[in-house]
C-alpha cells in the first residue's frame, strides 16, 4: 500500500481533526496516493473516499443504569457510602425540613381554628426549641394538653 502520511495529515488539517480520526477508503488507495495538493483532497472528501471518524467518548450508558437503580433505594448500602451522616444529609436540612412541616400544621391548625392565638404562640415556641420529633409527635402532645 503507498504511503497516505501526507494525504492523511492534509485531510486532518481540512477537516479539522488528528491524523487517527482520518478514515481513508482502503479501495481508493491509489486515487488517495495521486493526490497531492489541498484541493485533491477536498475533492476527495466531498466525493466521500476520506472521512473524519465520529469521537469515541465514554458511554453514559453504565452511570445511568446505575442512578436509576439509586433512585429506587438500592445500591445505597454500608458499603457504598463514603461520607459521614450528617455529609450525606446535613443535620441542618433534616432541621429545615421538620420545622418547615411542623410550622406549616400549626398554621393549619390556627386557621381552623383547633388552635387559639396564645396556644399557637406556645407550641410554635416549643416546636422552635426541638421539642417535637415530627407532626405527629406535635398532634399527639396538642391532644393530650386539650
Amino acid at each position: 500500500m503507498a504511503n497516505l502520511k501526507n494525504q492523511r495529515r492534509m485531510a486532518s488539517q481540512i477537516l479539522n481533526c488528528g491524523n487517527d480520526r482520518v478514515w481513508m477508503d482502503p479501495e481508493a488507495a491509489d486515487k488517495i496516493s495521486e493526490a497531492i495538493t489541498r484541493e485533491d483532497i477536498r475533492g476527495l472528501i466531498s466525493e466521500g473516499v476520506i472521512k473524519a471518524k465520529r469521537i469515541k467518548g465514554v458511554s453514559r450508558g453504565r452511570a445511568r443504569l446505575l442512578a436509576e437503580k439509586q433512585k429506587y433505594g438500592h445500591r445505597k448500602g454500608p458499603g457504598s457510602r463514603k461520607g459521614k451522616k450528617g455529609a450525606r444529609t446535613p443535620s441542618k436540612e433534616l432541621w429545615m425540613k421538620k420545622i418547615r412541616a411542623l410550622r406549616k400544621k400549626l398554621k393549619e391548625m390556627r386557621a381552623d381554628e383547633t388552635l387559639d392565638k396564645k396556644a399557637y404562640c406556645r407550641f410554635y415556641r416549643k416546636a422552635k426549641g426541638g421539642e417535637f420529633r415530627n407532626v405527629a409527635h406535635l398532634e399527639a402532645h396538642i391532644k393530650s394538653m386539650q
